[in-house]
């Protein structure tokens, strides 16, 4: 007679499941699921993209790994498409996971008898939306996340499955919290599919997990311009925006040289604060010694640059910068 553990392996295989994602952070859900003997029967990813100096096609993260394993890969380029909506209603799904995809249309979504999950990085119902790691940290925030939950109409709304928490680290920025997370997700993934198989779980409303007068704060998706620096702020805020966005898709500042030339933009990747309390320096402005350190005046203080890029060359820690560089006298980043 089989034992339990033989039984449970043996529902693993049975459970047949369509894994939807794109970048690196996804891949590590996908492998989870392949190494814990999962049946992943497809994965739906973005279509190839012209990439680099020779805009040769690329293949996404979740492709790249999905191939190494020999698995089924479709790639849509609109996901209301008669044919791809054929082809994954062949494939007999009983689940689909979504990791950092495209938004599903219902028809998508409402495909397989046990649903649809998704894994957001943050702890809903807070920071819905497209940037939620960013966010998390512009804000400020001491603890986040991870959740998974059943896809509903509204973005980021369904019923909540699991959550874990993380708690934000003082010198933490985008790109550490973000492969914290993508290892504390996948591991999330495979609980809630686990459960999912015994059919245990018991997903909760998000108004149930909300307090009386508790703000939700969003993560909207973040453009180019959501990146320059306002050092009317405090040292703090600026401190948070920056590492927020390092090192992609990055803090960044101006600085005009003349009425009659483009103003020189920087690219900021991190910084510390090293002063703080009133300060009668106009925010914006420079200090620095023109060898080991770059300080810009905030609404507070200063925020001690330490890793900096001009715009067409590369990124170099400060002191290596100034080497090179040399900033005029009275400069002031705008």
């Amino acid at each position: 007679m089989p034992t339990n553990n033989l039984l449970f392996d043996m529902e693993k295989k049975a459970i047949r499941i369509i894994f939807m994602g794109t970048p690196q952070f996804a891949v590590e859900s996908l492998k989870a699921l392949v190494e814990n003997g999962y049946n992943v029967v497809g994965v739906v990813t973005m279509p190839d993209k012209p990439a680099g100096r020779g805009y040769k096609l690329q293949s996404s993260a979740v492709k790249q790994y999905a191939q190494q394993q020999g698995l089924k890969v479709l790639q849509p380029e609109k996901l209301k498409d008669d044919a791809f909506l054929f082809e994954l209603k062949q494939l007999k799904a009983d689940l689909q996971i979504v990791v950092a995809f495209r938004m599903l249309p219902e028809v998508v979504w409402a495909m397989p008898p046990k649903g649809t999950f998704n894994l957001h990085a943050s702890l809903l119902p807070q920071y819905r939306g497209a940037a939620p790691i960013n966010w998390a940290l512009i804000n400020g925030e001491k603890e986040t996340g991870v959740t998974t939950f059943f896809l509903s109409h509204e973005i980021d709304t369904g019923k909540i499955i699991f959550r874990k928490r993380t708690p934000i680290h003082d010198d933490d920025n985008a790109e550490t919290l973000h492969d914290r997370l993508m290892t504390l997700g996948a591991q999330l993934v495979l609980d809630t599919v686990d459960a999912i198989s015994e059919d245990t779980i018991q997903p909760i409303p998000q108004q149930d997990l909300l307090a009386k007068d508790i703000e939700l704060k969003a993560a909207p998706k973040i453009f180019r311009e959501t990146g320059h620096v306002d050092w009317n702020r405090t040292t703090g805020e600026v401190y948070n925006f920056i590492r927020g966005l390092s090192p992609s898709p990055t803090a960044w500042t101006e600085m005009q040289l003349g009425d009659e030339t483009e103003p020189l933009r920087f690219k900021l990747y991190a910084g510390e604060v090293i002063k703080i309390g009133e300060s009668s320096t106009v925010p914006g402005t420079i200090l620095t010694d023109h060898k080991t350190f770059l300080d810009v005046a905030a609404k507070d203080g200063f925020i001690r640059i330490t890793d900096i890029q001009l715009s067409g060359k590369k990124r170099m820690q400060t002191a290596d910068f100034l080497r090179g560089y040399v900033f005029p006298k009275n400069a002031r980043f705008s």
